[in-house]
């Protein structure tokens, strides 16, 4: 076995990246500190990009990423991406996969732990000046916007496109069958909008169903687990969902902070019309006596 192979093994069997990250942080120089706060924050941007994608988003050199990855055992970026690779891998393995794994202890404790990483980490890794060109393009009464969704993610994106219908018009989800998808987006013409969400791995439909859209000229907001992801590819604006599991499925809680993230600010960019269509909504479910109360 060769020196490398050696040293990531030794490196995998010490934990995760961000593992060994926080048991040498004391030992990090400050622009050390930099990448390393990067390589933790956003993993995906080391598991997919380059040398220079790194030392670029810490505002550092290549020489001090690559002097990084060797204080943290690696053999050179290569070995460091391989490793992120590899964690990110573990998250969202098949979940045939993952069921074989040893229970937790603690099923609670766990969930809990890591529902609070997958919002935390997805709302942290937003861009200010994305979220902003995400809202005014969903808020914009000119442009129909359609919702589309894996079928893992259709839960959470049923959810986002009622509530975004509920505060304005020409709201549609996109879903059924290949002819059903292709006849809806028929419909939108370049420069409408298209809310999309999926992760790996990726439904071919709903790839596919993109890629259309970006051809007919419609503007796509994706929501994916990389930059880098299919539907991610020359979207208008795209966004990372971090989507660690507790048991054997990906969670979608952090895809759901994201949505209502987006349908908060929407709310408050059209409160004037959506004040009216809201009151409108209640006076309706009142007459026909559709909800129930307490008591």
């Amino acid at each position: 076995m060769s020196l490398g192979a050696r040293r990531l093994r030794r490196v995998n069997a010490a934990g995760t990246v961000g593992e060994r990250i926080a048991e040498l942080r004391d030992r990090l120089t400050p622009a050390e500190r930099r990448i390393a706060h990067v390589v933790a924050s956003n993993p995906q941007l080391v598991g997919f990009g380059t040398v220079a994608d790194l030392a670029g988003a810490a505002a550092s050199g290549s020489a001090t990423v690559v002097r990084l990855a060797g204080k943290l055992g690696y053999d050179g970026f290569t070995g460091l991406q391989a490793a992120v690779q590899s964690d990110l891998g573990r998250k969202l393995r098949p979940a045939a996969e993952r069921i074989r794994e040893p229970a937790a202890d603690d099923v609670v404790g766990l969930t809990l732990a890591v529902e609070l990483d997958n919002v935390h980490e997805t709302l942290e890794g937003v861009q200010a000046d994305a979220f902003e060109l995400a809202v005014a393009a969903l808020t914009d009464s000119q442009r129909r916007v359609g919702v589309l969704s894996g079928n893992e993610s259709r839960g959470v994106a049923l959810q986002f496109s009622d509530e975004l219908g509920a505060l304005r018009d020409s709201v549609t989800l996109i879903d059924g069958n290949h002819v059903a998808v292709q006849r809806s987006l028929a419909f939108f013409e370049p420069g409408d909008v298209l809310l999309a969400v999926d992760l790996r791995r990726y439904d071919n439909w709903a790839v596919e169903a993109v890629a259309s859209a970006r051809s007919a000229g419609i503007d796509v907001i994706a929501l994916s687990d990389s930059p880098l992801s299919p539907i991610a590819h020359g979207s208008l604006v795209s966004f990372t969902l971090v989507a660690a599991g507790a048991g054997p499925f990906d969670s979608h809680v952090g895809t759901l902070a994201l949505l209502n993230a987006l349908v908060n600010a929407c709310s408050v960019r059209l409160k004037s019309s959506a004040i009216a269509r809201l009151d409108r909504l209640e006076s309706v479910w009142r007459t026909a006596n559709a909800l129930r109360e307490l008591g």
